[in-house]
């Protein structure tokens, strides 16, 4: 009876990690570390044959389940030796059974993450983050909008060529202040080019919203702004989940302390009072 309590007691918690455990990738790390022992970064990297960001990414999202000794190679601690038994027997609990929910899905196409997810080949996904800042650059300059990141000006003074520099620079402003905050924060490094391609297909509703901003009154535009700016926001913290492998909370810590200083910007050139 005792024992059978303790096994439930640790059962529990495990059943807490469905929605971590649903990942494919997730169990391959499991079940590597629980075959090897321990194992090293560069060589779990190649097991897997992910990006930097991304082996980042789920070793954080398993951060409760694992532990490095002091050659920083990875090992399962209790509960993650618990956790690769339930899955080698195949007793996982039935709040452990792999499958997707309608509002899963959604909530995944919402941060865009099966596109972020292909990033792990930049170079392929590239020209489409390149395509998406271009048509934000147009569409900014062909409604005369000024561009401030996460905010834009109407009836603005500035040439057709400077609205399109100003977007672009925007966002390149948004790669750069992002991997020194991250390199700040979190000590990540490399996988700078999946980052800016991921950056650059997060700004795909800020690249939108001039577009829709031309047909609508004013009124309804501002509110349209605000849903738009907020969806920014998610996106461009998961782009920092999968371009850097940081958890969601780490990347909405950036991406908040981006707008943070997005808005100091403006008030200090008088754009906000």
């Amino acid at each position: 009876m005792p024992s059978e309590r303790s096994d439930k007691n640790n059962v529990r918690p495990v059943s807490r990690y469905y929605t971590l455990l649903r990942d494919p990738t997730r169990r391959r790390v499991i079940e590597i570390l629980g075959g090897q022992g321990k194992i090293g970064f560069k060589e779990l990297r190649q097991e897997l044959k992910l990006g930097v960001g991304t082996v980042y990414y789920h070793l954080d999202m398993l951060s409760d389940f694992l532990t490095q000794d002091k050659h920083r190679k990875y090992m399962l601690n209790d509960r993650g030796r618990l956790l690769h038994k339930l899955l080698k027997d195949g007793g996982m609990p039935s709040t452990l059974e792999i499958g997707e929910a309608f509002g899963h899905r959604l909530g995944r196409w919402f941060f865009l993450s099966p596109v972020f997810a292909k990033t792990v080949r930049p170079l392929r996904l590239l020209p489409v983050a390149a395509l998406i800042l271009t048509l934000g650059a147009v569409g900014a300059a062909l409604s005369s909008v000024d561009p401030m990141l996460f905010f834009y000006f109407p009836f603005s003074s500035y040439e057709f060529e400077t609205i399109a520099m100003l977007f672009l620079s925007n966002w390149i402003g948004v790669f750069l202040v992002s991997d020194l905050l991250i390199y700040i924060l979190y000590r990540r490094t490399g996988g700078n080019l999946q980052l800016f391609t991921c950056i650059g297909i997060a700004a795909l509703p800020l690249a939108l919203f001039p577009y829709i901003y031309m047909f609508i009154p004013h009124d309804v535009a501002r509110y349209l702004l605000l849903a738009f700016q907020i969806w920014g926001l998610l996106l461009i913290s998961s782009a920092f989940c999968f371009g850097k492998g940081l958890r969601l909370d780490k990347g909405i810590v950036v991406s908040l302390t981006i707008l943070y200083l997005n808005v100091m910007l403006l008030v200090i050139l008088g754009r906000l009072k």
